[in-house]
């Protein structure tokens, strides 16, 4: 009987070393075992280190048989962001599904960023791994695709929320959108400098507020 995708990507992603009881799975949950592999091994080694081998011994497998489910490292890249994007997505849909005006929507969001970076400290290793390379190839690409849609979700609450006379009118919502992802981008930074993840939430809960005060917006 297949095992259910989330059973299988949590196993990896909560630390585990050593190849999951064989079991025989769909081609969608064996990509995704080969995803969260990538992941598991990202958040203890640089991504320039992460051979399909490296791969394929995390998850027990040959290297043909990973190569069977993505026929190019690069194809197994992609499919890490597709991920990512796709997680992150979900986690700042569901912190905005109850919000009740844009600026509880920018804090929900942000929130929910910085606890997903904290779930998965291998993120921010993948996404600065591919936006320091020189050339634009397809998997920087779809960095940049990810985090231009990112800046424009800030954007459009921004853009509410001076419509609702919640920040300041004269505020450039873009230049604003761009400070908040750098914002997000600087403690995630910082963590990895200080190599200490746990200093994350506690920074950020001290910088959003500084963050919306110098767009307009005023403080209980």
């Amino acid at each position: 009987m297949p095992m259910p995708t989330k059973i299988v990507i949590n196993y990896y992603l909560q630390g585990a070393t050593m190849p999951m009881p064989k079991t025989r799975l769909s081609a969608p949950a064996r990509q995704l075992e080969i995803v969260a592999a990538v992941l598991a091994l990202a958040a203890e080694h640089s991504p320039d280190a992460i051979t399909t081998q490296a791969i394929a011994q995390q998850i027990g497998l040959t290297q043909g048989a990973v190569f069977r489910h993505f026929p190019t490292k690069e194809a197994i890249w992609l499919a890490v962001m597709d991920w990512l994007e796709e997680s992150l997505q979900s986690a700042i849909a569901a912190a905005l599904t109850e919000v009740r005006d844009p600026i509880a929507g920018l804090q929900a969001m942000f929130n929910a960023h910085i606890g997903f970076i904290t779930a998965h400290p291998a993120v921010p290793r993948l996404i600065f791994h591919e936006l320091q390379k020189p050339a634009a190839g397809a998997i920087k690409q779809r960095v940049c695709g990810l985090l231009e849609r990112y800046r424009q979700r800030v954007t459009a609450l921004l853009i509410a929320a001076k419509a609702q006379g919640q920040v300041d009118p004269a505020l450039d919502d873009s230049a604003a959108a761009t400070l908040f992802l750098g914002m997000v981008q600087g403690l995630v930074m910082q963590t990895l400098l200080a190599g200490d993840p746990h200093t994350l939430q506690p920074t950020a809960s001290r910088l959003l507020p500084l963050y919306l005060r110098g767009i307009g917006v005023r403080q209980p």
